[in-house]
Parts: C-alpha cells; sequence; structure tokens
C-alpha cells in the first residue's frame, strides 16, 4: 500500500511539473489531472493507510479521555 501511494503521489508530482515546465496545447490538462490524482486518490489512500488500525475513541474528547488527561497532569 505504501508504495501505491508513492507511485500515485510521484505521478501527480511529475503530471503537475511537466504541464508547468513543458509548454505543450495540453499542459493545463496535465496540471489538473496531476491535481486530481493528488486529492482524489493520494490523500483518501494516505488517510486510509494511517488510520486503519488505529482506535477512533482513543481520540474523541470524552468523559474517561477527560480523566485520564487530568489524571496523567498530576
Amino acid at each position: 500500500m505504501k508504495y501505491l501511494i508513492w507511485f500515485f503521489f510521484l505521478v501527480s508530482i511529475g503530471s503537475i511539473t511537466a504541464g508547468y515546465f513543458f509548454d505543450l496545447e495540453y499542459s493545463q490538462k496535465l496540471i489538473g489531472f496531476g491535481v486530481v490524482i493528488l486529492f482524489f486518490i493520494v490523500f483518501p489512500l494516505f488517510s486510509y493507510y494511517r488510520w486503519k488500525d488505529k482506535k477512533v475513541e482513543d481520540y474523541m474528547i470524552t468523559k474517561e479521555n477527560i480523566d485520564k488527561m487530568r489524571n496523567h497532569e498530576k
């Protein structure tokens, strides 16, 4: 999964830079496809990869977590 994310990230950055630096008739499309790949493929895959084995309850503000934080300070 990590290598797939890196692959799409590099393709996206390569497409954006190629569209920016090379004067082609479809340069704006290259930049657009690079941004679309980055925001609709890379970021969701990265978010899923980083959060897949975590418990959401650990990051929510609940009464128990507030008590844990207060006890940790003392």
